[in-house]
């Protein structure tokens, strides 16, 4: 496989690199990292260990690369979300744990507000082991939505259920649980005149919420285990919606929407295991899907240092046209370049499972 779609242009240190979220605030266009946790010396290297009293990177787009900018205090960064209500601009932090050993997983979670100058904080969220925000709007209203939760033994009587909140006018308020135990991701999207709401989670079913006008209501059960992302996208032929949900076994597969039975139906198995995160990419000529892998393994014994795959559609399924090298890999923005789209892809582990890793800037050529 000799394809050259993806060039490396700059690598960013970071620490347990967790999400990169791109976006443009006051004039400028930042790039937020939320991190894990800090290597503490002297300590054995494991993937659930280190310092996790970190900060969110801030880091500002000058021309096709990044340069610091600031940070916000978030602990045990695990995933950023920009949105804005009317002329408001909020970034919200998700932070899984603080501490370094034992961790504290029922700690608060960050929406900071823009305040011209900087980002503040405008309101705390109890919550615990905080994975992912996602903020959609349904017919005019704004919703947060919390994935969270962990099911180890000794924090089974803390684990919460993941939660979705709803902008009142002045501040977010609690307007639905979602029942799960180790939330991981949300997918809000559109298809057949339903407005869906997708929710992984690992040790329980990942399933698709439907919009009944009220709340959102279980429409059909995505994989039945080990759900991390998903994608949608509709083919550029006008054949049809497709539902991608990455899974971190080797059972992440492709759904099409079917009209008749109003549901999605297998379409396609995406082989391989480790898939942590997905994202599209369309230019003029294709349309693409990039996967982002993990580890391989078990939490005690991990592998980081993995493959990941860049798809190309072909009209009826996804084809891998090239693959890149990630360790620990977690997530990928896609951002506009003057010669080409940018990809920034990040790395929470080194090949040694130390948390200092760095994070890459890719230029895309179709």
């Amino acid at each position: 496989m000799t394809s050259t779609h993806l060039n490396l242009i700059q690598t960013i240190p970071a620490s347990g690199a967790r999400a990169a979220q791109p976006f443009t605030v006051g004039g400028l266009e930042l790039l937020a990292i939320p991190q894990l946790a800090y290597d503490i010396p002297g300590t054995p290297a494991h993937m659930n260990g280190g310092d996790s009293e970190t900060e969110t990177l801030l880091l500002r787009r000058d021309g096709d690369r990044f340069e610091p900018w600031g940070s916000l205090p978030d602990p045990g960064g695990e995933d950023a979300e920009f949105f804005t209500i009317g002329d408001r601009s909020f970034l919200a932090v998700a932070s899984i744990r603080n501490g370094a050993g034992p961790y504290e997983y029922a700690i608060n979670s960050m929406l900071h507000e823009w305040d011209g100058i900087r980002f503040v904080p405008f309101q705390a969220f109890d919550g615990f082991a905080a994975k992912q925000w996602k903020h959609f709007t349904v017919g005019g209203r704004h919703f947060l939505a919390l994935a969270q939760g962990v099911a180890l033994p000794h924090l089974a009587e803390q684990n919460r259920p993941s939660v979705i909140h709803e902008w009142d006018g002045t501040r977010f308020t609690h307007f639905q649980d979602i029942p799960s135990r180790w939330g991981y991701n949300w997918h809000a999207f559109t298809v057949g005149g339903h407005v869906m709401l997708a929710h992984a989670d690992h040790v329980d079913p990942s399933v698709l919420y439907r919009w009944d006008g009220s709340r959102f209501v279980p429409h059909q059960t995505l994989a039945d285990a080990a759900g991390r992302a998903f994608a949608t996208f509709d083919d550029p032929g006008g054949n049809g919606t497709y539902l991608v949900v990455a899974r971190i076994d080797d059972g992440s597969q492709v759904l099409r929407w079917d009209p008749a039975a109003d549901r999605f139906v297998e379409h396609q198995k995406l082989t391989g295991a480790g898939a942590r995160e997905l994202a599209l990419l369309r230019t003029d000529r294709a349309l693409y899907l990039i996967r982002v892998n993990f580890i391989h393994g078990t939490p005690a014994d991990p592998t980081s240092a993995l493959m990941s795959q860049l798809y190309r559609w072909d009209g009826d399924r996804l084809d891998v046209v090239e693959e890149f090298p990630t360790t620990g890999g977690t997530d990928i923005a896609v951002l506009p370049g003057a010669t080409g789209p940018l990809i920034v892809q990040t790395n929470a582990l080194t090949a040694d499972l130390r948390f200092a890793a760095e994070s890459r800037v890719y230029r895309f050529a179709d």
